[in-house]
């Protein structure tokens, strides 16, 4: 009578800061503590499907065999020897390598013969690794974290294991790693002896944009920028009429979030935070487009309150945005809505998310197209009517503007035909120069207004605007001026989820 085999699925990652992870272990009790000294033979060159490792004298192959939608993999054993090993054993070895030009000339081979000379043949670089492991359990799945040493290189690996998917994935929900991608053994020992940069993607789904961002740790922790841009999608498309997305600006939403997630993991990344905010607060049918992006991309949008993201701009823009200790409003204006966080220096006191927003107010009064004062006006009037959490407020001693709207408007203020973040954080844009942008937009259809040197193309239906909410903004505070911030919510991610220091410079 056959017996059946259930495989397990893992999910691994590496690294040297967990963040809520490395918490949420640290208030386990452990359930077992093992070490152990390994040898692995890793290449580069040959499929990353293939693990081949020796311990206690037991030669160890496995191959990846299934790979689910989360990322999860099953790995099954297809050979385990002692050593000596015949030479049957070391041809079978360079055959699941894809090698069958080169055979071993030996009968049998030691360890030391294996790797000195049909590891040479397979361009297999031999490892030395030591390993400690902590095992817990999570959510009924085996877990482990372990501190290595591959040939005297420390780092540290977190595994979860189960028959059950769905476990897994939730165990690594649980303990704060959802956004941490699965690496194998064999990968995340290669990029450890490469000095491979620790490096973290943060996609950021608006109703109007995606915003993409890549950073690299430094040894000070503070990061780098690799990769900051955006993609006009417009998920909030028609959502006013229907308060649903529409199937059209799901899909090139989801695109546009598949061709980031590929160049994150191209860039070798060990995370991807994905989070979306107003479009996915308010549509009836959010769930569709998670679940449409997670099958493409395999990567989990997470919708974010109002006020988590009203809390994160503002940890992101206050970092080093030089605005002092004084009384600081940090605002962000987007597609579907507008964000504002008062707080003294780095201390926050108040925060709340409004439906405010660029698109809501392009649709309702055509400001996608040459309009008439008249309708510019009507138009300040409906945002100041929408914005009475602002009036009567004292006057804050620094104004922090950040999102789309504001960094096109520098852009354009600054006329730049190549967007450039560090010319653009720390400038200043003053009512004088919102209100000579209004009649530049107001008087140009879209088409026009995509001449108009630093200003992106996409968004030139709903640049005017966003310049009367920014302008309304200022009116109602007895602002004249703000200060922009090319930072916000991803890098307010970054810090809070990842632990990089808010000093950017770009790689």
């Amino acid at each position: 009578m056959s017996t059946e085999i259930h495989w397990r699925w893992e999910w691994r990652t590496f690294g040297d800061f967990f963040g809520r992870a490395d918490e949420a272990f640290a208030a386990m009790t452990p359930t077992g503590v093992q070490e152990s000294d390994e040898q692995y033979f890793l290449s580069a060159r040959h499929s990353p499907d293939i693990n081949i490792k020796v311990r206690f004298d037991l030669l160890d192959v496995k191959t990846l065999d299934a790979v689910n939608v989360d990322g999860l993999e099953q790995w099954h054993p297809i050979l385990k020897a002692n050593f000596p090993i015949d030479r049957a054993t070391a041809t079978e070895i360079l055959k699941v390598l894809g090698i069958t030009d080169r055979v071993p000339e030996q009968d049998s081979y030691t360890l030391e013969e294996f790797t000195d000379r049909v590891a040479i043949l397979a361009d297999l670089r031999s490892a030395n690794v030591h390993k400690r492991r902590v095992r817990y359990v999570v959510g009924g799945c085996t877990s482990e974290v372990s501190d290595v040493d591959v040939d005297g290189i420390h780092t540290r690996t977190i595994a979860i294991e189960s028959e059950d998917p769905d476990a897994v994935r939730a165990a690594v929900e649980s303990v704060g790693l959802k956004d941490y991608l699965n690496t194998s053994y064999g990968i995340g020992l290669l990029a450890t002896l490469a000095d491979a940069p620790e490096r973290y993607a943060i996609i950021d789904v608006g109703t109007n944009s995606v915003k993409f961002h890549i950073a690299e740790r430094r040894p000070d922790g503070t990061f780098a920028r690799v990769k900051d841009r955006a993609e006009i999608t417009r998920i909030g498309e028609g959502m006013d009429e229907t308060g649903r997305m529409a199937q059209e600006p799901m899909e090139r939403t989801a695109d546009a979030i598949a061709d980031m997630v590929g160049e994150a993991k191209q860039a070798g990344v060990r995370a991807i935070a994905a989070v979306a905010t107003a479009a996915f607060r308010i549509a009836d049918n959010s769930d569709e487009a998670v679940e449409l992006v997670r099958t493409r991309t395999g990567v989990t949008i997470e919708p974010i309150s109002g006020d988590d993201e009203s809390r994160l701009a503002y940890i992101g823009a206050v970092g080093d945005a030089r605005v002092g200790e004084g009384s600081t409003l940090v605002f962000d204006t987007g597609g579907g809505s507008s964000q504002f966080t008062f707080g003294h220096g780095a201390t926050l006191d108040e925060r709340f998310s409004v439906n405010v927003g660029a698109a809501r107010f392009t649709e309702q009064f055509g400001l996608d197209q040459a309009v008439s004062p008249d309708v510019v006006s009507e138009a300040l009037a409906a945002i100041s009517a929408s914005l009475p959490e602002l009036d009567s407020r004292p006057r804050p001693d620094a104004v922090v503007g950040m999102g789309g709207a504001i960094t096109n408007m520098t852009a354009v203020s600054l006329t730049m035909p190549a967007y450039d973040p560090d010319a653009i954080h720390g400038a200043t844009l003053d009512l004088a120069e919102i209100d000579r942008q209004i009649e530049l937009y107001r008087t140009r259809s879209a088409d026009e207004r995509r001449a108009i040197v630093g200003l992106q193309l996409k968004r030139a239906e709903v640049i005017l605007a966003g310049a009367c909410i920014v302008r309304t903004v200022l009116e109602k505070l007895g602002q004249d001026s703000l200060k922009v911030s090319d930072r916000g919510l991803r890098h307010g991610i970054l810090i809070e989820r990842f632990g990089i220091k808010t000093s950017e410079r770009s790689a």
